[in-house]
Parts: structure tokens; sequence; C-alpha cells
């Protein structure tokens, strides 16, 4: 089992939500959580560039990654 590993701001909101039912930081864990999400991605998708078998696969995963790092067509090579 992998382990994942979050701001402190983040632990900290979710104890408050679960621990004290405090509802006012849904919208901060909601946030935290959607970034951490994406952040797992991209990563998933860089260890797919560099691991890749194939040079096919290398480029594809490396065109998934530079998408959704926001790097614009332009500025690849």
């Amino acid at each position: 089992m992998k382990n994942v590993q979050i701001p402190y701001e983040l632990f900290v909101s979710l104890l408050r939500y679960h621990l004290m039912e405090e509802d006012d930081c849904l919208n901060e864990i909601r946030q935290g959580l959607e970034q951490k999400l994406d952040s797992l991605v991209r990563h998933e998708l860089y260890a797919k560039y560099k691991t890749a078998p194939t040079q096919e696969e290398r480029e594809k995963a490396r065109q998934e990654y530079l998408e959704k790092r926001g790097v614009p067509d332009s500025f690849r090579w």
C-alpha cells in the first residue's frame, strides 16, 4: 500500500471537519484534495513517460504530461 503526503493545513482541516464536525472548511478540503489528485496524476504521467518501453508510448505520455502541466504547444519541443 502506498502512502500519500498532504500539507499540514489540509490535514488540520480534515481533522476539524471529521472530528469537530465543522462544515466551514469544506471548500479548503475540496481544493486541497483536488490539488493533491492533480499532483498524483502528473507524477504518474511523468513516471510513465520515463519508463515506457517504446518511443511512441514515451512520446504519448510526454504529451499528456505537458498537457496536464499546462505547457503551451508553442513552448514544447
